[in-house]
């Protein structure tokens, strides 16, 4: 089983539209923070040291889903859970649960892949398989 990682967010005004609900594309700029904020709470190092030491340039995003069941406005605070559903051979689904303590606001999922530059097109990226020891440390039977 992977772990569950919460990421928090202060709802400001400028994330809403002029009803003072949260604008919806923020709900995926939190869901890719949270993305990150994810490897990074289950121990693996930042992008730009894997890089440099496995040439791995990070985690781009190959599909997004969202479902709204409330809105949100400013002031809120809500608790992006986070944790991979699923790991296939070249990308995994984070899937992330949205709330304002026990209140459903939204669900997502985003499909993503570890990518390199490869090197005889070093302008391009393309998809590796899941490094093993980064979905060790992203699994709590270690």
């Amino acid at each position: 089983m992977t772990k569950t990682v919460v990421y928090e967010v202060e709802v400001m005004f400028g994330d809403c539209d002029p009803a003072g609900i949260v604008f919806y594309p923020n709900f995926s700029k939190w869901m890719d923070a949270s993305s990150l904020n994810f490897f990074r709470q289950c121990g693996v190092p930042p992008w730009r040291e894997l890089l440099r030491t496995r040439g791995i340039v990070g985690t781009p995003l190959v599909e997004a889903h969202v479902r709204f069941f409330r809105p949100a406005s400013y002031g809120d605070r809500l608790q992006v859970h986070t944790h991979v559903g699923e790991w296939r051979h070249k990308v995994f689904i984070h899937q992330h649960t949205i709330r304002r303590g026990d209140e459903l606001i939204c669900e997502g999922s985003e499909t993503r892949a570890f990518v390199i530059h490869p090197p005889d097109e070093p302008d391009r990226i393309k998809a590796i398989p899941v490094p093993a020891d980064v979905r060790a440390l992203c699994t709590d039977d270690q």
